[in-house]
């Protein structure tokens, strides 16, 4: 997420907060989460990389990602002074994650995040028991990609003009390989964009088609939508996995997609209501 979108979110939510008095618990907590990892982006800056290399090109030519987790420039430092503070936003809102085990509320619990641990979440393998033990799975994966969030999207700041939109349509993103937690419907043709759960890169994919699990079966793909027609639930038979979507054609005013995660929560429940599943499967590993 570039400054500039950081800053229109904490606007946003700032404007919110003053016309309804409050705002709920979970978007007062991703407004703490974003003035963290604001002031780690800050730092960080734009990855010094190079658009036009070669090896990039070649990756992105092969249907890779274009950055690789042993290429990535971590200041490690840096990513473990972020994790405790992240911890330490997670831990005060029991109420809505569980509760944090007091080891990893130490200062010292940077000291867990090892090259091993990094890479086994990039790449969708499972973590070490040192990070696991005594807490949710999908927590500490949660706390994971918040921590790294900024330094991938450091990255897709610097690569994101250089994907080829129309060669690309692979399922995973094609900056970091992560995939997509939300959609959108574009203003002028209404063509379908995958937004990355990792690091906000968003790109043009083909709407007949399942993200997850790639089928083009017409009779296994459906969706959902509210009266307006403004949101989508897309759902596979075949794989059991949802995915949100905004369609931009019916908006009038700016949309800001890392804000709607958390406006469209409603369509989560929904989704586990009718037997859907979130997907998440970074595709790194199998590349």
């Amino acid at each position: 997420m570039t400054k500039a979108n950081a800053n229109k979110i904490l606007k946003r939510l700032k404007e919110q907060e003053k016309e309804e008095g409050s705002l709920p618990l979970l978007l007062e907590f991703y407004k703490k989460l974003l003035q963290i990892q604001s002031r780690v982006q800050k730092r960080i800056g734009t990855a010094k990389v190079n658009p036009g290399s070669t090896s990039l090109q070649k990756r992105q030519m092969q249907g890779l990602p274009m950055i690789d987790f042993n290429e990535i420039d971590l200041d490690w430092t840096l990513l473990r002074e972020l994790f405790v503070d992240i911890i330490a936003a997670f831990a005060e809102n029991q109420q809505l994650f569980g509760e944090i085990p007091d080891r990893l509320k130490e200062k010292e619990a940077g000291r867990l995040l090892t090259k091993k641990a990094i890479k086994a979440w990039f790449t969708g393998n499972e973590l070490p028991a040192a990070l696991r033990e005594g807490v949710s799975d999908t927590l500490i994966e949660t706390v994971l990609q918040a921590t790294l969030q900024p330094f991938l999207e450091s990255y897709a700041e610097a690569l994101t003009k250089s994907v080829k939109q129309e060669q690309w349509r692979q399922p995973y993103c094609p900056i970091c390989g992560g995939s997509p937690d939300l959609a959108y419907l574009e203003k002028e043709v209404g063509a379908r964009w995958l937004l990355c759960s990792r690091c906000n890169t968003e790109w043009l994919f083909q709407r007949l088609e399942c993200p997850y699990c790639g089928t083009k079966d017409q009779s296994a793909l459906s969706f959902f939508s509210d009266e307006e027609g403004l949101y989508r639930l897309y759902v596979c038979e075949q794989c059991k996995c949802y995915l949100k979507a905004i369609d931009l054609r019916k908006t009038e005013s700016e949309v800001l997609l890392p804000l709607e995660r958390l406006y469209t929560m409603d369509l989560d429940s929904q989704a586990g209501e009718r037997g859907y599943h979130f997907c998440q499967k970074p595709m790194a590993k199998n590349k």
